[in-house]
C-alpha cells in the first residue's frame, strides 16, 4: 500500500479548509484517510496551519509521501527539516 500525505479539501462552495491527512494513493482526494495529520484554513489573514509534528514525522518515518502542497505546508512549519535531521542522526549511527 503507497500511502501519501495530501490535502483532504472541506468547507464550501469557495470557502475551502483542508485536512491534512495520510492516506493510500489510490483512494479519492475526500475518500477515507489512515490519519488526520493537521489542518489548513487559507481563507484566514494569515492562513492559519496546524500539524502535529509527532504523527507528521511517525508517517514519513514509515514512507509515506507527500504531495507537493503537503510538502510546502510541512517545510513552512519545519517538518521537513526535523524529518531530514532524524534520518541523518540514524545514518551517523548505523555506520
Amino acid at each position: 500500500m503507497a500511502v501519501k500525505i495530501r490535502l483532504k479539501r472541506l468547507g464550501s462552495k469557495k470557502r475551502p479548509f483542508y485536512r491534512i491527512v495520510a492516506m493510500d494513493s489510490r483512494t479519492p482526494r475526500d475518500g477515507q484517510s489512515l490519519e488526520i495529520i493537521g489542518t489548513y484554513n487559507p481563507i484566514k489573514e494569515p492562513a492559519e496551519l496546524q500539524i502535529n509534528e509527532e504523527k507528521a514525522l511517525y508517517w514519513l518515518g514509515v514512507g509515506a509521501e507527500p504531495s507537493d502542497t503537503a510538502r510546502n505546508l510541512l517545510s513552512k512549519q519545519g517538518v521537513m527539516q526535523k524529518f531530514h535531521e532524524l534520518k541523518l542522526e540514524k545514518k551517523k549511527k548505523s555506520e
